[in-house]
Parts: C-alpha cells; sequence; structure tokens
C-alpha cells in the first residue's frame, strides 16, 4: 500500500489527492495534525531525503520558528523540531519504489507512477 503523507486542509495535498484517485491508484492517507509522526518514520524520511529538501522553508510553522533554531538547523534540532511540528515537512509527501517524493506536479506524479 502506498500512503500519502500530508495535513488535510493543503491545497497541494488536495491536488496529489484529486490526482490519484483520478488514476485509480489507492493510497492510505497519514495526515501529521491527527495521527503521530514517529520517530521511525522520521528516520526513514531522512534516510531518503535531506533536511534542507524536508523543511518547508515558506511555510507558516517555519517563519515562526525562532532564529535560535532556524540559524542552527542541526540534525539534532531539526529532528526535535520536525518531531514536535510535523507541519515544517514539505507536502504531500510520498514513497513509492523506495523513493521519496516531495510536493505534487501532475508530471511528477505521471513519471512516479507511469514511467516505462
Amino acid at each position: 500500500m502506498i500512503t500519502l503523507y500530508g495535513i488535510n486542509n493543503c491545497d497541494t495535498v488536495k491536488k496529489a489527492q484529486k490526482w490519484l484517485a483520478k488514476e485509480n491508484i489507492k493510497v492510505e492517507f497519514f495526515d501529521f495534525k491527527k495521527q503521530t509522526l514517529t520517530t521511525e518514520l522520521l528516520e526513514q524520511f531522512v534516510q531518503l531525503s535531506s533536511w534542507d529538501k524536508l523543511i518547508n522553508k515558506r511555510s507558516t510553522t517555519y517563519r515562526n520558528l525562532s532564529d535560535s533554531i532556524k540559524n542552527n538547523l542541526t540534525d539534532e534540532i531539526a529532528f526535535a523540531t520536525v518531531l514536535a511540528s510535523p507541519t515544517l515537512l514539505k507536502r504531500p509527501l510520498l514513497i513509492h519504489d523506495q523513493q521519496l517524493h516531495l510536493g505534487f506536479k501532475d508530471a511528477q506524479y505521471q513519471e512516479i507512477f507511469f514511467h516505462e
């Protein structure tokens, strides 16, 4: 089963969900606001990507972080901060074929699911 990670009221997540439904691709949805982001899941995201790609620096959550956190995002601080505020992650996140895909674009999902 494929899991799409994000928050329900995110427009980009909604676009991804609509595209997946239109293409009849069954996914489970993991809502960061309703389900707990575990250490193991976050470790999986980090193993498949990097903090500079995972953290959404345009988000309100990021902008509201103190400068001391934003200017010192070591692995340890980033890990603890994202566990406390999972909405810092770019959305949606999708793991398919052992690869982590961030965000949504029609062409990107077309390539993920229908590449030859």
